[in-house]
């Protein structure tokens, strides 16, 4: 599965998952707010992959 993936894809895929991460950890520490902001962070993080590989895509058509 993780064939296609190049570096790029795979490091964007585990920041995201790493604020993911950091995320529930502050919130079950108590910071909510700041889990929250950690949080918005995952969605944004995986559609900047989204973007980078649809500008790739769109260079090589």
């Amino acid at each position: 599965m993780f064939i296609k993936f190049t570096l790029a894809d795979k490091l964007l895929f585990a920041a995201a998952l790493l604020s993911l991460i950091f995320s529930e950890a502050l919130y079950f520490q108590g910071e909510k707010i700041d889990a929250v902001f950690m949080g918005l962070w995952v969605p944004s993080i995986l559609a900047f992959g989204i973007y980078l590989k649809l500008i790739k895509n769109s260079k090589n058509d």
